[in-house]
């Protein structure tokens, strides 16, 4: 199982939030970029998750100038959320570098530019960020939940080449109570075609261990990363 850092930037700097909440930050790092450099001497990070946090809750690019000095100076394969609301973004971050674009609430509420990005990039190169609150698809920073079914969410996607999802359950995120192993197990039995990467809750080696037992393709760490808690 792949095992991926998460950086989230808000206001320039590495934060956390708890749960997505915007009211509850945890300061990290103050320089993104210094920070991202000193990750480069180990072998095991081959790909590195970076949110924008502000472009989530604003819809636009806030953070966008830090994104591409990681994607410059850092070997690392970089994909990026947060603030893509159409076609034109995911065409910016590509012609930033970056090699993987995760959308939540675009692929949601703009399905007809989404598809197209996956005719366009192919499926390697959209991921779909599909953030579960209570078993419904959350958008918009996570502050709006989708009473669609996640078949017919994922299903359409499909048929334009998706092959991965992000999958973050949004009650454990930032909270290191553990992943939501029923969750994903039962993910990959109802979508056995798709890769799942499994994002919240990881508090220890072993939640890597049972996420990978599970058949996660791969998982995204942040907090318990940050604070050493789990190694990459």
């Amino acid at each position: 199982m792949l095992t991926i850092p998460a950086i989230d930037l808000l206001d320039g700097k590495i934060v956390r939030l708890e749960q997505g909440d915007y009211n509850k930050v945890t300061l990290y790092h103050e320089n993104p970029v210094k920070f991202a450099l000193s990750l480069a001497e180990n072998p095991q990070i081959k790909r590195l998750h970076i949110v924008d946090l502000d472009g989530a809750r604003e819809g636009s690019f806030k953070n966008l100038h830090i994104i591409e000095k990681i994607v410059q100076e850092t070997p690392f394969e970089v994909q990026t959320g947060g603030g893509i609301r159409s076609l034109y973004d995911i065409e910016t971050l590509m012609n930033a570098g970056v090699k993987r674009v995760v959308s939540s609430s675009m692929a949601l509420k703009r399905q007809d530019e989404w598809f197209q990005a996956l005719d366009i990039f192919g499926p390697g190169s959209c991921i779909f960020g599909m953030d579960l609150k209570d078993g419904k698809a959350a958008a918009g920073g996570w502050l709006e939940t989708s009473d669609e079914s996640l078949e017919n969410i994922l299903y359409p996607m499909m048929q334009h080449g998706l092959s991965e999802v992000l999958c973050t359950d949004i009650n454990r995120d930032g909270m290191m109570n553990g992943p939501n192993i029923p969750m994903y197990q039962d993910l990959g039995k109802r979508f056995p075609d798709l890769r799942f990467i499994a994002s919240g809750g990881v508090s220890s080696q072993d939640d890597l261990h049972l996420l990978e037992e599970a058949g996660l393709f791969a998982c995204v760490v942040g907090r318990s990363w940050l604070e050493g808690i789990v190694k990459v």
